[in-house]
């Protein structure tokens, strides 16, 4: 499974970005997709989940409540939406899925797409 961000960017601080992943190859395996960030210096943080079944979602609380993931199965993409965004949003965000392949456990990253929030 092959994994490609896009929709980052700048902007200033109460604005609003939407990333977008897509994701390609055997996407039938994939379990669930998500959002991670890593801010220069900081180790990386989960931000959102959504499970490929049934769609359930989770958030980190730093997020809950101005972020939304969503997911669209037939172009095979997950979306972040972002509002309210706070200068400590800024960050690195990595699209994410796990999954199964044949009895192996994978996660695969994208290759990141930078958000930069002004104050």
């Amino acid at each position: 499974v092959q994994l490609v961000e896009s929709g980052g960017g700048l902007v200033q601080a109460g604005g609003s970005l939407r990333l977008s992943c897509a994701a390609s190859g055997s996407t039938s395996t994939i379990n669930a997709m998500g959002w991670y960030r890593q801010a220069l210096g900081k180790q990386r943080e989960w931000v959102a989940t959504i499970t490929s079944g049934d769609g359930n979602t989770n958030y980190a609380d730093s997020v809950k409540g101005r972020f939304t993931i969503s997911r669209d199965n037939a172009k095979n993409t997950i979306s972040l939406q972002m509002n309210s965004l706070k200068p400590e949003d800024t960050a690195v965000y990595y699209c994410n899925a796990v999954g199964l392949w044949g009895l192996v456990r994978y996660t695969n990253w994208g290759q990141g797409t930078q958000v930069t929030v002004s104050s």
